[in-house]
C-alpha cells in the first residue's frame, strides 16, 4: 500500500552487508522512476557537500578530477560539485552494474521501472566496485 508523502531511508551498503552512510528523504509523491530516484539522491548528496565543503565527498560515483581515498573521493582542488554531471555518471554507473538498488528486498533493474514507496521505505545501494568517473 502506498503512502502520501513518504519518507525514505537510503543506505550505501557494502557487499558484505556493512551500511556505511545514511540518510532520509522526504518525497512529495508515492511513486518514482529508478532514474528519478538516482537523481534525487545525486542532487541531495551533491548540495549537501556544496553547502558543507567538507575535505571528503561520499556519494554515488566518484566526481572528476577527484582522489579516491579509505574516506571518501578527495576534490583535488576544492571546487562545488555539479549535481547533474555526478547525476550523469550514476546513471552510466547503473547501467554498467556498478551499483545495485534494493527497494525493500526487492532488486530493481531499469532505469524507467516504476517504483511505489510505502511509510518508511528502505532503499539500499550496493556499490560493487570503485567507480572511477561513474
Amino acid at each position: 500500500m502506498a503512502a502520501a508523502n513518504p519518507k525514505i531511508t537510503i543506505y550505501d551498503e557494502t557487499v558484505s552487508g556493512e551500511r556505511t552512510k545514511a540518510f532520509t528523504l522526504s518525497l512529495a509523491t508515492e511513486q518514482l522512476t529508478v532514474r528519478e530516484l538516482i537523481r534525487r539522491r545525486v542532487r541531495h548528496e551533491v548540495e549537501e557537500y556544496n553547502r558543507s565543503g567538507p575535505e571528503y565527498f561520499r556519494g554515488l560515483v566518484q566526481p572528476t578530477k577527484a582522489e579516491r581515498t579509505l574516506n571518501g573521493y578527495r576534490i583535488r582542488a576544492r571546487r562545488a560539485l555539479d549535481w547533474n554531471e555526478q547525476f550523469d555518471a550514476a546513471v552510466k554507473a547503473f547501467q554498467r552494474n556498478g551499483f545495485f538498488i534494493l527497494v525493500g528486498d526487492e532488486q530493481v533493474d531499469g532505469l524507467d521501472d516504476e517504483l511505489v514507496f510505502t511509510k518508511d521505505t528502505d532503499v539500499r545501494f550496493l556499490k560493487l566496485m570503485p567507480l572511477v568517473g561513474g
